[in-house]
């Protein structure tokens, strides 16, 4: 049995009610669907309405002594976290639906939770790989220049760094949405793939008049050389022909947006090997630009338009999610504090001894 025509269509309504009820975006619903999936597979697909709380603890033992496919070792807590998270949910929704009612208790949900223990593992918080402004620099000189190609690659790390844009949303970037002039990127999201469909503008980051050279440099190509309009894209997929030798080679670029990240996350890719670098993806750039701000930024009111400039509506949300301080920052303000903590008490020190000679002259 592969499938079970009731389970799928009470999954086709928690789909839908994932979409427009919880207004979840397509891949968190797939995630979803992944999971049951597993759990399905698990059962042999026997039916929604007779499941027991044994089924969800022998299923997390299952999930415990899984292998990853590609590393072959054994799936991370925190994949089967996620797994057992939306299976449970999913069961508390059911518990509540016509039909089920009457077979299912919301409590029931509750035995996907894993132990405490392995819950904190989960979702324990690791440094994040993040690169330097240094770092993204070296990759950037090295990169060649030659090809129209080579051009569109390295304009497309320089736009990443000085807009600190997400790259779905440079994906659908169309000319119209920058303007040079007043150094502003629209995120427009009628015609962009925006997350949380939101619109705001963002203002070039002062990063370095070299980087925004090379951006600028890439839209008057398209502009001039290539005669492209408000309407083309920012960064144009790759048009594939056949060259000279009868391969297949590229040709040039087509008009078109590319249709998801996946083409920028290789540029990114290809670009740090060829140097060497360990490989930092695009959303990795926002949290150098985090970094960045938190050393650079006078007061909170800058670093308030630092974190608006990233689409955050609230600066607590920059600093949890991005805002993760490196262990070697972390020792040098915490060894700083303790440097000024002495210095204090030797400035208390020495005016205390200043009072009392001055009362033993007085007293004189």
């Amino acid at each position: 049995m592969k499938t079970n025509a009731v389970n799928e269509r009470i999954k086709h309504q928690y789909f839908a009610y994932l979409k427009e009820a919880k207004q979840l975006n397509v891949n968190s619903v797939d995630a979803v669907a992944k999971a049951l999936n597993r759990f399905e597979s698990h059962t042999r697909y026997r039916d929604f309405g007779r499941f027991h709380r044994e089924q969800a603890i022998a299923f997390k033992k299952h999930m415990a002594d899984q292998l990853n496919v590609r590393t072959k070792e054994r799936l991370s807590k925190a994949t089967i976290y996620s797994t057992l998270a939306a299976l449970k949910s999913f069961f508390f929704w059911l518990a509540g639906q016509p039909g089920y009612k009457s077979k299912l208790q919301y409590a029931d949900a509750d035995f996907f939770n894993m132990s405490l223990k392995d819950t904190a593992i989960a979702k324990a918080v690791r440094e994040p790989r993040v690169p330097t402004i240094g770092q993204i620099r070296t990759v950037l000189a090295a990169m060649s220049n030659e090809t129209a190609t080579d051009r569109r690659n390295r304009a497309l790390l320089a736009f990443t760094l000085l807009t600190g844009a997400r790259d779905n949303a440079i994906a659908s970037m169309r000319l119209k949405h920058v303007d040079l002039a007043e150094g502003v990127v629209h995120h427009d999201a009628r015609d962009m793939r925006v997350k949380f469909s939101k619109s705001f503008p963002t203002y070039f980051f002062e990063v370095g008049d070299d980087i925004r050279k090379i951006v600028a440099d890439w839209i008057a190509f398209l502009r001039t050389d290539l005669g492209f309009g408000p309407t083309d894209a920012l960064f144009p997929q790759t048009k594939t022909g056949l060259a000279a030798d009868g391969s297949f080679a590229s040709v040039g670029f087509t008009r078109e947006c590319w249709a998801t990240a996946a083409p920028i996350r290789a540029i990114f890719k290809d670009a740090f090997e060829a140097t060497g670098l360990p490989y930092f993806n695009p959303h990795s750039f926002r949290k150098a630009l985090v970094r960045f701000g938190m050393e650079t930024c006078d007061g909170p009111e800058a670093f308030k338009a630092w974190s608006q400039n990233l689409g955050h509506d609230e600066v607590l949300t920059t600093f949890k999610s991005y805002g993760d301080l490196p262990a070697h920052r972390q020792r040098d303000l915490i060894r700083a504090a303790a440097t000024n903590a002495e210095d204090d008490r030797l400035a208390l020190e020495l005016g205390r001894q200043a009072l009392a000679t001055l009362r033993a002259k007085k007293v004189a």
